[in-house]
Order: C-alpha cells, then sequence, then structure tokens
C-alpha cells in the first residue's frame, strides 16, 4: 500500500474518531505487539510528546496492524521521522502523518468549493468580484490571490478570544472533583454552540474536547453512525442519554408546585421558577408565548413568604399585561435593597436611644453601692455602741451582791430591749 493510499486512510479514520489532525498519526506494527509497547516506543521521540493509541485496525494486504494515535505535540513534517524503531531493535515501523502543505491545500479546496457554491459564483466571476486585482490566469498564484482577497472581504473574524472554553464533563456520577454538573454544562455547550460563529467543525471539536468517559463514547457513537452529525445532534444524543426523561407535562406540573423555601428571598425564588420554566419550554410543555403569564401566576402562588412585597409592587393587577424576566427581577431586587436600607436605618436608631437608658441604670447602680455602704457603716457604728453599753453596765452593777440567777435574766432581757429599741 503505497503511503498516499495511508494518508488517506489516516484521514477517514481520524475524522470518525473526532480527533484533530494535527494530533494524529498512525504507525503499521505487527499483530502481536501490545498497545503499551507501542506508546512506550512512540513517546521516545521528543516531538510527539505524551502519546495515546486511539485505536486498533488489522489490514489484510499488508498483513500487518494499523494503530491510530494522538500525540500532546503538534505533529510536523520537519520534525517527526518517516519512521520509528521499537525498543526491543526490530523492524521499523512506519509512521504516516498529515503533513501542513497536504493539509492546507485540503482546506484550501474546501474553503474554495463552499464560498463559490455558496456566492453561486464560478472561477470566472473572480475578475468581476475584484476589479482592482490582477485578472486570474491559470496559474496557481494567481487564483490563491483573487480567493484569498476575496475571502479577506467576505468571511467574519473569527472569535478567537472570546470564546471560554468549556469544562470537563464525563456523565460519572457522583460528579467527580473538577468536572461541571450536567445542567450547568449543557446550558453552556448550547450557548456555544447557538451564539459562537465559526463552523460546525470547530463547534464539533470544542465540544468533544470537553467530554471524557461514558459522554465522549456518545460522541462517538454518534459520529460513526453519521460522520457529518452537526453538532446540535450531537448535543441532543448527549441531553437525551444523560438528561432528564421527564416530558414537557411532567415538568410543568412540577413547575405548577413549586413553593418559597423558609428564609429564601423572593428574587432567589424567581431565578429557581426561571430554570424550570425554561426546561418546560424546551420540552414543548408550554408555548414561548405564554411564558411571562406562567411564571407570574406561580410566583404569586408560590411566594408564601413574601405577600407584603407582592402587594407593593401591585403584580396580582398585572397579570393581563405580565413583565418579563428581567423586568420582574429588576423590580423585586428594588424592593428587597429598599426593605433592607429600611432596617438597617432602624436598628441605628434603635441603638441612639438606647444609650441614655443604659447611663440611667448605671447611675441607680452607683446610688444604690453607696446607700449599701452607708448602711454597713450604721450596722457597724451600732454594734459599737451596744457593746459599750454593756460594758457599763457590768461596771455600775454592785459586785458585792451578786443577782441571782433569776434577777441576772431579767437584767439581761431589759439590756437587749433597750439595745433593739
Amino acid at each position: 500500500m503505497e503511503r498516499t493510499e495511508l494518508v488517506s486512510e489516516l484521514k477517514s479514520w481520524y475524522r470518525g474518531e473526532g480527533l484533530d489532525e494535527t494530533h494524529a498519526l498512525m504507525t503499521i506494527i505487527p499483530e502481536e505487539v501490545e498497545i503499551s509497547e507501542v506508546e512506550e516506543t512512540l513517546q521516545t521521540l521528543k516531538c510527539l510528546g505524551w502519546v495515546c493509541v486511539r485505536g486498533r485496525n488489522f489490514s489484510a494486504r499488508l498483513n500487518r496492524r494499523m494503530v491510530l494515535c494522538e500525540s500532546r505535540e503538534t505533529v510536523k513534517e520537519e520534525t517527526v521521522p518517516p519512521e520509528v524503531v521499537p525498543t526491543d531493535d526490530g523492524e521499523a515501523w512506519p509512521i504516516i502523518i498529515i503533513g501542513e502543505a497536504q493539509a492546507a491545500a485540503e482546506e484550501f479546496n474546501t474553503k474554495l468549493k463552499g464560498l463559490l457554491q455558496a456566492e453561486g459564483k464560478t472561477m470566472e466571476d473572480l475578475k468581476s468580484l475584484l476589479p482592482s486585482a490582477p485578472p486570474p490566469t491559470s496559474s496557481t498564484e494567481s487564483i490563491l490571490r483573487a480567493v484569498r482577497d476575496l475571502l479577506d472581504k467576505t468571511t467574519k473574524p473569527a472569535d478567537g478570544g472570546s470564546y471560554c472554553r468549556l469544562r470537563m464533563f464525563s456523565g460519572a456520577l457522583p460528579t467527580p472533583l473538577g468536572e461541571e454538573p450536567f445542567d450547568h454544562w449543557l446550558e453552556q455547550a448550547w450557548l456555544m454552540v447557538e451564539e459562537t460563529e465559526c463552523s460546525d467543525r470547530e463547534k464539533r471539536r470544542r465540544l468533544m474536547g470537553s467530554l471524557k468517559g461514558p459522554a465522549l463514547e456518545i460522541i462517538k457513537a454518534v459520529r460513526h453512525t453519521n460522520p457529518d452529525a452537526s453538532p446540535k445532534e450531537c448535543l441532543e444524543a448527549i441531553e437525551s442519554t444523560f438528561g432528564s426523561a421527564e416530558s414537557g407535562d411532567d415538568l410543568y406540573f412540577a413547575f405548577r408546585l413549586m413553593q418559597q423555601q423558609k428564609g429564601e428571598k423572593l428574587s432567589d425564588f424567581l431565578r429557581r421558577l426561571e430554570r424550570s420554566l425554561a426546561k418546560v419550554i424546551q420540552r414543548s410543555g408550554l408555548p414561548a408565548s405564554y411564558m411571562d403569564r406562567a411564571r407570574l401566576e406561580q410566583l404569586l402562588r408560590g411566594a408564601t413568604a413574601s405577600d407584603l412585597m407582592l402587594i407593593q409592587l401591585r403584580l396580582r393587577e398585572r397579570k393581563a399585561a405580565p413583565p418579563n424576566f428581567l423586568q420582574l427581577l429588576t423590580e423585586i431586587r428594588a424592593e428587597e435593597e429598599y426593605e433592607a436600607s429600611r432596617k438597617k436605618l432602624s436598628a441605628s436608631v434603635h441603638q441612639v436611644h438606647a444609650n441614655p437608658e443604659v447611663c440611667i441604670r448605671q447611675a441607680e447602680i452607683q446610688s444604690l453601692k453607696a446607700e449599701i455602704k452607708e448602711l454597713k457603716s450604721m450596722v457597724a457604728s451600732v454594734v459599737t455602741k451596744s457593746a459599750h453599753v454593756k460594758d457599763d453596765y457590768i461596771e455600775d452593777t454592785p459586785r458585792s451582791t451578786p443577782p441571782g440567777p433569776e434577777n441576772r435574766q431579767d437584767t439581761e432581757l431589759a439590756a437587749l430591749k433597750k439595745q433593739l429599741k
């Protein structure tokens, strides 16, 4: 098999596997060689970097196995050798790549045919399209110059810098660390497919670059069935595999049962309603023309903790001409900010009036402390006086005639009554 035929085989193979042509290569090995040995041998070439085997196919004509590989580094004609010697010093393995010149020529032919077909023009019409350019002749140089000028005038600039790369998604549950949940990834993917101004081929490349594991296998199966599948068909296959199996009616019923949670702000509840309503519209559970009305009705029905705010916004009176999502969200956010500012103001006023009460209480405490101290001193003076009175009484009593037990008790009782008074 000639090398040109091998290059043609490589082209159809890497497209079916969804690989980038600048990182795809093919080698021909004996049938008994293992995959690990192929990867180790190719990784000895520093110009390829890390190499991974993506597919194997046996060629009856060559009586050998053809192996499709993907390299981390970009394959270039001037750096990649035509063959590589295995680690066991056996027969050299040929390396087949798509050269830059050949890839550029193929891309040029594709663009030229597509451009002329879209414009309804032929090669003879290039002269009238570009009157300032020299007339195209049969030479390749003049044709390339004319088509290059035409492409510069008609094509739109690429959006290389404005594109945000999609995060990885594998379809594994629970969602692995570093991967995006399916709903978030699907929203970003649809936005990229519908809004990005680039070719379908580039959109498919970006989609496949963000997939791995079971999700990538689904896209490969779609591409195997239909190599020219559009990015929308690929996303629909991913959504039907990993998305919810509920119908539009089921989603609409779940939307009608949504309620505001405890402690949830009204604006957050509105955002949650919008996400659910978008799924209902996508699954044809409700016509898009009824979207604003259904959103407002469910907001009034489910916002059980924000009745006062709904009254202030007069939303019940606006059912006939309901606002859209952005208008409704703006009004609710403004009302929430107003209530928050009023709460801060009332809290500060309450704090200012609380200071005199604190001062009065402190003054009362100090006064009580002074009264207690004075009472303690008075009690101490009373105890001292009672002791002196007792001593004087003892001295005044005649010692020669000691009183009897009954008289002594009466005397002590009288002294105690006097002290008590």
